[in-house]
C-alpha cells in the first residue's frame, strides 16, 4: 500500500508539475500549441492594497484582458541591502497567485529598473551609497547586486510553480526596461551591459520567453517590444519576433503643478486596432489600472499622489468609462478574429487619402480592417462590392469582410460620473520641534562640503537639514547694507533660516472670486490665496536646478545658516538619472552689494553639520502606538502655521464605496490614516492657468499628454483616496503633517459613488448601462434618432423614433444594477432620419 502511495503522490505531481509550452515566431506567441492574439493590462501590486487585487483583476479579465503586467519594485522589496520585505502590498507571490486564480496569464517585468514614476526608478538608494558602483552600465558592483535581486526573484517565483513552463500563469519576463532610450549615453559599456542582461537572464532557465521594450539591438533570444502612443508601425529587430507592445499609454502621469492629462477612448481602440491590422500579436495597456503612490513612492521629483493615468479601471477601482467598455468591446471582436489574425494570409490595400484595408485570409475565412488615418476627413469606400464609411482617425473592424461589427470612434457604452457627501471633523495639534536645530544648528554627521540628499538621507526621510556657521565683522569686505544669500538647489523644496528666524514673509491678498466660476471649489466667494512664500521656495517637474536668494540681516560674529531641504521623490528617468544631485548641491554664497559692488562669500567648502529628518517622524506622531500621544491640544487650532501636526478621528463612511480625503484648504505634507501613508498631500501647488479648452476633445489626430487636459488653475490634487482596508469599523485617525501652513477646518472625508449613468449607442448594437453595484433608480434622458449634446445635458434632435424611448428604457432597466438594451428600429419604432447611423443616447439615474 506505501509503494502504490508513493506512485500515485508521484502522478498527481507530474500532473501538478506540468506545464505550458510558451514560445514564439514572427506571427504569434504559442501558447500549448494554440497561437494567441493577447491583451494585457498593467497592474502594479503596491499601488493599490492586496484587499483591492482580487477586485481589480476581475474587472480587467470582464473588460476581455488575457494578461495582467506587473513591475517588481526592487527598492520595495529590498529597502536595505540584503533586508526582504514581501509582506502585505508588496506580496508578490500573493498577486501572481491572485491573477492565476482568476485564469488568467502574467507578464513578470523584473526590470530591476522599472522607471513607472516611481522614487528613483524602482532602485533602493542604498545602491546610489556602494563604493565603485555605477547604475545601468557594465560596472561589477552593480551587476552583482542587480544579478542577486534578479535572481532572487526568479527563484522565488519558481518555488511557487508560478512560471508557464511549471503550470503557472507567468509567460512572459522581461530583463531591464527602455534601456534603448539611453543606451547611447553609455557607449559600449552600454551595449555590454545589454548584452551581459542578456546573457544572465538566459542563464536562470525560466522557460518562457524573455523581453526588452524600447532595445532596437536586443541580443537573441531577448524580444525587444514597443512601448508609446502608437506601435502599429513598430518592427522587431529580429525576423522571427513577434510584433509586441508592453506599453500602450492610455493616458499620462500628473505632476505637481502640471494639468490633467486625458486620451479619448476612441484614440486608444484607434491604436489597438491599428495594431493588429498591422500584424501585432501581443497588446498592454500601461496602465489598465494607475492606482495611488502611497508613502514615498512617487518619483519624478514632482510625481502627484494619484497615479489615476486616465486608465479604464480608475484609481479607486471604479470602471473608467466610456473607455473600459468601449476596449472591451474590442478585444470581443478581436478575440472572435483570433484564427485569422495568427495564421492568415495578410493583403493590404492603399486606397488613397490614408484609407487602407487589410484582409487576414485563411482557407477557412477572412478578417479585415478598414482604416482611416486622416485627421479631419470621413471616408466613404467600396470593398468588394459594399459601400463603408469610416469616420476620420479610426479603424472599422469587418470580422468575416462584410458586415462592420465595430469602429473605434463609434463609442457605445457608459459615461459616469460621481457625487460625494462630506463628513465634518474636530481637530487637535502640536508643533513640529524645530527650535533646538535652528538655535543649536548642530547634527549627527559633519563635512566640509555640501552633500546630495541620497548620501545623506539613504532615502528614509523626504527631510534633511544643512548647518553651518559664518563669522563676520564690520570690517570684513563683505559687510554691507544689502546682503543675501544665494541657494543653487536641485528644484525641490527649501525652506531657509538665518540666526533661527525664518527668512522671508507669507503674503495674503482677499481677491473676490467669482461665484460661478468656482461654485465646486470654494465655499465662500472671498478666499484667502496664497501669492508667494519668500522664506520656501519650489520649482517644477523637470527642473533639476533652482536658485533661491534672498535678502539677510546678518550680525556682527557668528550668524548660524539653517537650510532644510525636502524632496518630492527622487529622479526615476532618463540616461544617469541616478547622479541627478538632490537636495543642496551648492553653491551656496552670502553676496555683499556696496554700489555697482558685489562681493560674494563661498560658504559651500564651510563645515556643514547635518541631521536627518523631523522629531515627530522619529517620534512617529502618526501612529496610534506613539509614546507622544499626550501632548496634542485641543484649543485654538491654528491655522497657515508651518511645521504643525494635525490629528482628528472620524468614522468610515458607510457603504463600499470607495473614500477619499478631501484637503483642501491644507498646503502641502504627508497624510496617514490609521498609521498608514496615504501619500504626499500639496493642494496648495495650482495648477497652470493656460492649456484648457472648454470644448469637447477632438479624439482626430496623433495624441500626446499636451492634447487634452483640464483643471486649468485648480489645486493639482485635492482628493486623496483612503483604501478602506486602511479604516476600522468603529474609530479611524487622520494625522497630517503640514509643512507650508494650512487650514484644517475645511478637510472632510467624502465617498465617491456612481451618481449617473449615460449612454450613446450606435444602431444594431448593444448598450449597456451599470451603476456598479448600486441600482438604476430612475432615466432621465432617452432618445432613439440622432439626440444631441453629452451626458448631463443631452437633447432630442431632429427626428425620433416613433415608440416611446423612456419607457421602454425604464422597463428594461429601473431596480436593476446592470442591463442591456439592443438598438433598433423594431424595438424604439421607425423614424424620420434617413440614412443616417441612428443612435440611442441614455442618462440613468443610480
Amino acid at each position: 500500500s506505501s509503494l502504490r502511495f508513493i506512485l500515485l503522490a508521484l502522478f498527481l505531481f507530474n500532473i501538478c508539475a506540468f506545464g505550458l509550452e510558451v514560445s514564439h515566431d514572427g506571427r504569434a506567441i504559442t501558447i500549448n500549441g494554440e497561437r494567441k492574439v493577447l491583451i494585457s493590462g498593467s497592474i502594479h501590486y503596491p499601488r493599490s492594497t492586496a484587499e483591492m487585487w482580487p477586485d481589480l483583476i476581475k474587472k480587467a479579465k470582464e473588460g476581455g484582458v488575457d494578461a495582467i503586467e506587473t513591475y517588481v519594485f526592487w527598492n520595495a522589496h529590498e529597502p536595505l541591502r540584503r533586508q526582504y520585505d514581501f509582506e502585505g502590498n508588496h506580496d508578490l507571490i500573493r498577486f501572481l497567485k491572485t491573477i492565476q486564480d482568476e485564469g488568467l496569464y502574467a507578464v513578470l517585468r523584473i526590470g530591476p529598473y522599472v522607471c513607472a514614476e516611481w522614487n528613483y526608478g524602482g532602485f533602493p538608494v542604498w545602491l546610489h551609497n556602494m563604493p565603485g558602483i555605477k547604475l545601468r552600465t557594465a560596472n561589477d558592483v552593480f551587476m552583482n547586486e542587480m544579478q542577486n535581486f534578479t535572481s532572487l526573484i526568479v527563484n522565488m517565483v519558481k518555488q511557487e510553480q508560478l512560471f508557464a513552463s511549471q503550470g503557472g500563469p507567468i509567460i512572459l519576463a522581461q530583463i531591464e526596461n527602455e534601456y534603448g532610450n539611453v543606451i547611447t549615453s553609455y557607449g559600449d559599456a552600454g551595449k555590454a551591459y545589454i548584452d551581459w542582461c542578456a546573457n544572465m537572464a538566459e542563464s536562470l532557465n525560466i522557460g518562457v520567453p524573455w523581453i526588452m521594450c524600447q532595445e532596437s539591438d536586443a541580443p537573441e533570444p531577448m524580444i525587444n517590444t514597443c512601448n508609446g502612443w502608437y506601435c502599429d508601425s513598430f518592427t522587431p529587430n529580429n525576423p522571427n519576433s513577434p510584433k509586441m507592445w508592453t506599453e500602450n499609454w492610455t493616458g499620462w502621469f500628473k505632476s505637481w503643478g502640471g494639468l490633467d492629462p486625458h486620451r479619448t477612448a476612441e484614440d486608444v481602440a484607434f491604436a489597438v486596432a491599428r495594431f493588429f491590422q498591422y500584424g501585432g500579436t501581443f497588446q498592454n495597456y500601461y496602465m489598465y489600472h494607475g492606482g495611488t503612490n502611497f508613502g514615498r513612492t512617487a518619483g519624478g521629483p514632482y510625481i502627484t499622489t494619484s497615479y489615476d493615468y486616465d486608465a479604464p479601471l480608475d484609481e479607486y477601482g471604479n470602471l473608467n468609462q466610456p473607455k473600459w467598455g468601449h476596449l472591451k468591446q474590442l478585444h470581443n471582436v478581436l478575440k472572435s478574429m483570433e484564427k485569422t489574425l495568427t495564421h492568415g494570409n495578410i493583403t493590404s490595400t492603399d486606397l488613397d487619402n490614408l484609407v487602407t484595408a487589410t484582409i487576414y485570409g485563411t482557407e477557412e475565412g477572412s478578417s479585415c480592417f478598414l482604416g482611416n488615418a486622416n485627421t479631419t476627413a470621413d471616408a466613404t469606400i467600396t470593398f468588394q462590392g459594399s459601400e463603408y464609411t469610416v469616420p476620420a482617425w479610426s479603424v472599422s473592424i469587418l470580422p468575416d469582410c462584410k458586415t462592420e461589427v465595430y469602429n473605434t470612434a463609434r463609442v457605445v457604452f457608459i459615461i459616469s460620473h460621481t457625487e460625494n457627501e462630506p463628513l465634518s471633523l474636530t481637530w487637535s495639534w502640536r508643533p513640529e520641534t524645530i527650535d533646538d536645530t535652528l538655535v543649536q544648528g548642530k547634527g549627527y554627521v559633519n563635512a566640509n562640503q555640501l552633500i546630495d540628499q541620497k548620501a545623506a538621507t539613504n532615502d528614509v526621510s523626504d527631510y534633511l537639514w544643512y548647518m553651518t556657521s559664518v563669522n563676520l565683522n564690520e570690517d570684513d569686505p563683505i559687510w554691507s547694507d544689502d546682503m543675501t544669500i544665494r541657494i543653487n538647489g536641485s528644484g525641490h523644496i527649501l525652506h531657509a533660516y538665518v540666526n533661527g528666524q525664518y527668512i522671508g514673509k507669507v503674503f495674503y491678498i482677499t481677491q473676490l472670486v467669482s461665484l460661478i466660476n468656482f461654485l465646486d471649489f470654494y465655499e465662500f466667494n472671498f478666499v484667502h490665496l496664497c501669492l508667494l512664500n519668500l522664506g520656501s521656495q519650489w520649482a517644477k517637474y523637470g527642473v533639476f536646478n533652482y536658485v533661491f536668494e534672498q535678502k539677510v540681516n546678518l550680525n556682527p560674529g557668528k550668524n548660524l545658516i539653517t537650510l532644510l531641504s525636502a524632496t518630492v521623490g527622487l529622479q526615476n528617468y532618463g540616461p544617469h538619472f541616478d547622479l541627478i544631485q538632490s537636495g543642496i548641491p551648492g553653491p551656496v554664497e552670502i553676496i555683499g552689494t556696496k554700489g555697482d559692488e558685489k562681493v560674494i562669500k563661498d560658504l559651500s567648502s564651510h563645515k556643514w553639520s547635518y541631521k536627518v529628518g523631523l522629531h515627530g517622524f522619529d517620534n512617529q506622531l502618526f501612529s496610534k502606538d506613539s509614546r507622544f500621544l499626550s501632548k496634542w491640544q485641543t484649543d485654538e487650532i491654528p491655522s497657515n502655521r508651518m511645521m504643525t501636526w494635525y490629528k482628528t478621528t472620524f468614522k468610515a463612511p458607510l457603504g463600499e464605496d470607495p473614500v477619499v480625503v478631501d484637503l483642501q484648504g491644507m498646503g502641502k505634507g504627508i497624510a496617514w490614516v490609521n498609521g498608514h501613508s496615504i501619500g504626499r498631500y500639496w493642494p496648495s501647488f495650482i495648477a497652470q492657468e493656460d492649456g484648457c479648452s472648454a470644448d469637447l476633445c477632438d479624439y482626430r489626430g496623433s495624441y500626446d499628454n499636451n492634447k487634452c487636459v483640464t483643471n486649468c488653475g485648480q489645486p493639482t490634487q485635492r482628493w486623496y483616496h483612503v483604501p478602506r482596508s486602511f479604516m476600522e469599523e468603529d474609530t479611524n485617525t487622520l494625522v497630517l503633517f503640514e509643512e507650508l501652513g494650512g487650514n484644517p477646518s475645511q478637510v472632510n472625508f467624502q465617498t465617491v459613488t456612481v451618481g449617473t449613468a449615460c449612454g450613446n449607442a450606435y444602431e444594431a448594437n448593444t448598450l449597456e448601462l451599470s451603476c456598479q453595484g448600486r441600482p438604476i433608480s430612475s432615466i432621465k434622458f432617452a432618445s432613439f434618432g440622432n439626440p444631441q449634446g453629452v451626458c448631463g445635458s443631452f437633447e432630442k434632435g431632429s427626428c425620433e423614433g416613433a415608440n416611446d424611448a423612456i419607457s421602454i428604457v425604464q422597463n428594461e432597466c429601473v431596480g436593476k444594477e446592470t442591463c442591456s438594451i439592443d438598438i433598433s428600429e423594431a424595438k424604439f419604432g421607425s423614424t424620420s432620419c434617413g440614412n443616417i447611423v441612428k443612435r440611442l443616447a441614455v442618462e440613468a439615474v443610480c
